[in-house]
């Protein structure tokens, strides 16, 4: 099938999957859409189980899909994008210590907690799972997905500066991920890479901090590019070439590109006030954004369900998925009740804090991408099965009850 046959279907199975979720699901979009996709590929793996139907041709134009490198080296850049330009930075200032904390040594934390325990129980279990494999499952499952998260919170009642909290952590902790997946990948296959622990440490901060030099720098041309011009057809192009030619700069310069961008799309959104010289500039410069996030997510969670008919889960998978899935939450709570129990001199907290960023860090297409990109000589098949596991369990156990457990927790909360 050509590239253009590939989109068209998907715009086609995204489309049905929205009017379906609209019109009789009512679930928030990226969990209507991902149940509507697995539903189709499971009962499409059932009947050709059973003989009815050929899935040959469909699991033929799945395989033809290159989940990892659409969504790492071409949505995301658009995604995170239009994510950060909605983040107010004067409030994002005011939690600058607690969303760092979260995105960094949160996520390292988690790394570690979630990768140890998945290796010590795979020992008990009677699986042959290296540690550094481990830790690379730990890596890729670490970071909260800003699509999913973000998807999310559109449809809560929680406060703004809550939603900034989550917001920011799950923007920013994507790009320290996959920088320390990448440490991780060289130390478990020296095959692709010979890198020394120096140049490990030099890579860790060539990637932060010449990714935020680079997005500040790029930010602040398109604004001056932004402040000639009214035409707001000129201005989505700017954001659109700084989207997509920002995140090919900074993968060519091997910084992190993920975090080039929310820092670009934060400069853009906390300057748009000034450089649009009408409301309807403005207005047009938004409504295309949120079309294209909107457009984006629904083809980018059709691709995840899509994603299970190429999947083979057999019982070791299901088992390991378990152990994941505990793994994943203990985590989290550990990474996220350090940081909250250390800042709460300096902070205040609301109750239920810990729980409701627990539960509210969802695992979606980042972690697939991840796991999907390893080589072979890694226990890839063990870790992606574990991994789609985890992002199903995610966005449609930890996604469906967020809503009310956030409702719950903004009660609780009112002054």
């Amino acid at each position: 099938m050509t590239a253009f046959q590939i989109i068209a279907l998907l715009l086609t199975f995204a489309a049905l999957g929205v009017y379906v979720n609209n019109r009789f699901l009512k679930l928030p979009s990226t969990i209507g859409l991902m149940a509507f996709a697995l539903v189709i590929s499971l009962g499409a793996i059932n009947l050709n189980w059973l003989g009815i139907v050929d899935l040959s041709a469909a699991s033929a134009f799945v395989t033809q899909i290159n989940f990892s490198d659409i969504l790492l080296h071409g949505m995301l850049s658009f995604l995170l994008f239009a994510g950060a330009l909605h983040i107010d930075l004067s409030e994002l200032k005011k939690y600058r210590a607690i969303v760092g904390f979260l995105a960094t040594i949160g996520v390292i934390i988690a790394t570690f907690i979630t990768g140890t325990l998945v290796w010590w129980t795979s020992a008990q279990l009677g699986f042959s799972f290296p540690y550094i494999d481990a830790l690379l499952f730990g890596a890729l499952i670490a970071p909260t997905d800003p699509v999913a998260v973000l998807g999310i919170l559109k449809q809560t009642n929680l406060s703004k500066n809550f939603r900034i909290k989550i917001a920011s952590e799950s923007l920013f902790n994507d790009g320290i991920g996959v920088v320390l997946f990448v440490v991780l990948l060289n130390l478990a296959d020296p095959i692709t890479s010979s890198l020394s622990p120096a140049q490990m440490a030099g890579l860790l901060v060539w990637e932060g901090i010449g990714s935020v030099i680079l997005g500040l720098t790029l930010g602040w041309i398109a604004y001056q590019l932004l402040l000639g011009t009214d035409d707001y057809k000129a201005e989505v192009l700017i954001t659109l070439a700084l989207a997509a030619g920002g995140y090919c700069l900074g993968e060519a310069v091997h910084v992190s590109a993920p975090v080039t961008m929310v820092v670009a799309g934060l400069v853009i959104g906390n300057h748009s006030t000034v450089f649009g010289k009408s409301n309807k500039t403005r207005k047009y410069l938004d409504m295309f954004w949120e079309l294209l996030d909107e457009i984006l997510n629904a083809i980018l969670f059709i691709l995840m369900g899509l994603e299970m008919m190429v999947i083979t889960l057999t019982p070791s998978h299901l088992e390991m998925g378990v152990v994941a899935i505990i793994a994943m939450l203990l985590g989290r709570v550990i990474s996220v009740t350090i940081p909250v129990c250390l800042m709460r001199f300096h902070y205040t907290f609301e109750r239920g804090t810990i729980r409701l960023l627990t539960w509210g860090g969802l695992r979606g297409g980042i972690s697939i991408a991840l796991a999907l990109s390893l080589p072979a000589s890694i226990e890839k098949d063990l870790i992606l099965g574990m991994t789609y596991i985890v992002v199903i369990f995610s966005v449609l156990v930890q996604g469906t009850t967020f809503r009310h457990m956030a409702s719950v927790f903004a009660q609780k909360n009112q002054p």
